[in-house]
């Protein structure tokens, strides 16, 4: 049994064996890909209030000082993001913030809401008018929460980086494993396409990052739902000087996550906190979500890298470079799938059954409609960009 996570309610149990197959694992036991995908995005930080206190992340601000965009602030990130050509509005979040930040609370109820959940549902909302599909990642969820804004998500997304409880967790507000293991569970019971993924070098150990693999690897059999998982190294910045993983740790971390994982889930690198180049004959095949329009809020000192640069990592490994949508199209019904899929359909083998609905019909109305918009993400779709 995993620890930690029965608390929450999460069953999983980590097989030994499986654990030391894993370990064994090393670059030449994956193939590179067919080709490397991406998505255009927007980020849209809307609160930067967090219950947590890393000591690895640059992203919360302490109360009295943490941030809260407006509608009309969200709306100017998203027309400008659908200008560029974006299909794609990723919402940034601390977690649900904590009674300490009482400036936020007060606005939120000032505007007519009263959580961070509502709020957002009015701010996907405002994405979806302006022509872009949300990725919302707003850290632990229970269920109730989720279920406030998923039908207006194509997808969520929240890092589990570690089943271990890491010092980097340490305060009084720490980050719990289980909670994470509980909002990916939690995705898969709403049959939400859901992005997860692993942070490496934040005092894990070699056993625990098989752990976490396979525990990602346990709930997608449950619910087939996971699109992709991130393998992220820690980067320094002004909190965090432990250091970054270097070159091999990270190939060989990237090579475990191909093997642990089945071929419908990407694995993922960011190619502007890791050495993407140096990491697809490891088996990463997608490039995460760029942005023409906005900073990395997250991880702010680090520039994302132009869509040239994409191609050239592309190009160095022989392969296709394409764009797609937050949502991937296996997750889509088969009459907003383009010709040229070839993948594997989420049908959903998990306790919901088959033939399940991943997209909402205010989503499927979104890529479905006959605007400008519509044809965009139309023709984004698996679309090559080069090769």
């Amino acid at each position: 049994m995993l620890p930690g996570a029965s608390e929450y309610g999460v069953e999983l149990t980590i097989d030994d064996a499986a654990v030391e197959r894993l370990l064994a694992a090393e670059p030449d036991d994956v193939e590179a890909p067919p080709e490397l995908s991406f998505a255009r995005n927007v980020f849209v930080p809307l609160t930067t209030a967090c219950r947590y206190t890393c000591t690895y992340c640059t992203y919360f601000d302490p109360p009295g000082e943490a941030s809260l965009l407006s509608l009309e602030e969200v709306r100017d990130i998203c027309e400008r993001g659908a200008d560029a050509g974006c299909t794609e509005a990723l919402f940034t979040f601390g977690d649900d913030p904590d009674d300490r930040y009482t400036a936020i609370h007060e606005q939120l109820e000032e505007w007519g809401y009263d959580s961070i959940h509502a709020y957002l549902r009015a701010a996907c909302e405002v994405a979806l008018d302006a022509g872009l599909l949300p990725h919302a990642n707003p850290g632990d969820q229970t269920r109730e929460q989720m279920e406030t804004v998923a039908d207006v998500n194509a997808s969520m997304g929240v890092m589990l980086e570690t089943t271990a409880e890491v010092g980097a967790h340490a305060g009084p507000r720490r980050k719990e494993p289980g909670q994470r293991l509980r909002t990916i569970r939690n995705a898969g019971e709403l049959d939400v396409a859901f992005t997860t993924g692993i942070l490496v070098g934040i005092g894990e150990t070699w056993r625990d990052r098989a752990e976490s693999l396979l525990a990602i690897r346990e709930l997608h059999e449950r619910y087939d739902h996971v699109q992709e998982v991130i393998v992220q190294p820690v980067v320094n910045n002004e909190r965090w000087s432990g250091g970054t993983p270097d070159l091999e740790t990270v190939r060989r971390v990237t090579a475990m996550a191909r093997v642990a994982l089945p071929d419908e889930i990407s694995v993922q690198v960011p190619p502007n906190l890791a050495p993407a180049r140096d990491l697809v004959d490891c088996g990463v095949d997608d490039l995460g979500g760029v942005s023409p329009v906005t900073d990395d809020h997250i991880n702010p000192d680090y520039k994302w890298p132009a869509l040239r640069e994409l191609e050239e990592i592309a190009a160095a490994a022989e392969v296709p470079l394409t764009e797609r949508l937050p949502v991937y199209e296996r997750f889509l019904p088969p009459d907003l799938r383009t010709d040229e899929f070839d993948g594997v359909p989420a049908e959903g083998t998990g306790p919901n059954g088959t033939g399940r609905e991943w997209i909402s019909p205010r989503i499927r109305d979104a890529l479905g409609a006959d605007d400008s918009s519509g044809e965009r993400y139309r023709r984004v779709l698996r679309r090559g960009t080069s090769g």
